[in-house]
C-alpha cells in the first residue's frame, strides 16, 4: 500500500505545483497570471494520483467508473508483465505490478511528454481532454468524501465544465510543454511520498542495475521511514493542507514572486 491516501498525494502534488508554478521560466509561457497559477496546481494536484493507477483500489481508478477501473486492470497487468520481462536473476517474481513500471522516473518523464506531444498533434481538443482527465483526478484526490457520496457521472461532468472553462477562460499558446511539465511534477510528487515508506520503489528501473537486481527499490533508511496507512498520513495532509492555503493567499495577492525571488537571491 502506498504511504499516503489520494487525498494526501493530491494535496501534495497542489502544495508542489504552486510553488512550481513561480519558478517556471518565462519564455515556456502559460504560467503568467493567478488563473494560470492555479490551473497548474491543479494540474500536478491530479498528476500526483496517476501512478496509482496500477491499483484497481486506487483513488485514481475509481475517478472515472468502470472506464478507469478497466484501465487500471490493465495496468497493472501490463507492469506485472514488463517487470517479470525485464528482470535479472536476482529480481523476484512480480506478482502483482502495484508500484512497479508507474513509479519509475521514466513513467513520470514519458508521461510529462507523452501529454506535450498529443497536444502539438491535436492541438485544443487534446488540451481539453488531458484537462478534462487531470481535473477530473484532482477533484477526487481534494474532495474525497464529496466524490465518494456523489456519482461518477457527476464528477466527470463538473471535470468536463471545468475542462472547457479552464481552455475558454486561459489560454496560453504554450500550454503543451507547461501541461507537459505539471503532469512530470505530479508524478515525481507522489513518488517522493511513496519513496518514504518502509516498501521503497523502483525509481531508476529497470535501466540502473543494482546488485545483480534490476528492479530493486529506493528507500530511505528504516529508522526514517514511515509506516504504510498511518498516522504519519493525517500528520503530512495537514501540513500540505496548510501548504496549499498559505500559498494560495499569496498566489492571490501577488506576493508569491516577490517571496520566492527574494529567496533565491539570497
Amino acid at each position: 500500500m502506498s504511504v499516503v491516501m489520494g487525498p494526501t498525494h493530491a494535496m501534495s502534488g497542489a502544495a508542489v505545483g504552486l510553488a512550481v508554478a513561480q519558478l517556471l521560466p518565462e519564455e515556456w509561457g502559460g504560467v503568467n497570471t493567478v488563473q494560470e497559477a492555479f490551473l497548474y496546481a491543479g494540474l500536478t494536484a491530479g498528476a500526483a494520483l496517476l501512478p496509482d493507477l496500477d491499483s484497481p483500489s486506487a483513488t485514481v481508478s475509481r475517478s472515472f467508473g468502470p472506464f478507469t477501473q478497466a484501465l487500471s486492470h490493465t495496468v497493472e497487468n501490463t507492469a506485472q508483465g514488463f517487470v517479470n520481462l525485464t528482470k535479472a536473476r536476482k529480481d523476484p517474481k512480480c506478482r502483482n505490478g502495484h508500484r512497479t513500471l508507474t513509479h519509475t522516473i521514466w513513467f513520470a518523464l514519458a508521461a510529462g511528454a507523452g501529454a506535450t506531444a498529443l497536444i502539438s498533434a491535436f492541438g485544443k481538443p487534446a488540451v481539453i481532454g488531458l484537462l478534462f482527465i487531470f481535473l477530473g483526478l484532482a477533484i477526487r484526490g481534494l474532495f474525497p468524501e464529496w466524490s465518494k457520496k456523489t456519482d461518477w457521472l457527476i464528477v466527470a461532468a463538473l471535470s468536463a465544465a471545468l475542462a472547457y472553462g479552464a481552455w475558454y477562460f486561459i489560454p496560453a499558446s504554450s500550454f503543451g510543454l507547461v501541461m507537459g511539465s505539471a503532469v512530470t511534477v505530479g508524478c515525481v510528487t507522489h513518488m517522493l511520498g511513496d519513496l518514504a515508506t518502509k516498501q521503497g520503489i523502483p525509481v531508476f528501473a529497470p535501466l540502473l542495475q543494482f546488485g545483480r537486481k534490476r528492479w530493486w527499490k529506493l528507500k530511505l533508511p528504516n529508522f526514517l521511514s514511515i509506516t504504510a496507512s498511518g498516522p504519519a498520513d493525517k500528520v503530512l495532509l495537514t501540513l500540505f493542507t496548510a501548504s496549499v492555503l498559505v500559498q494560495t493567499y499569496l498566489v492571490a495577492t501577488g506576493d508569491y514572486t516577490e517571496l520566492m525571488m527574494a529567496l533565491l537571491n539570497k
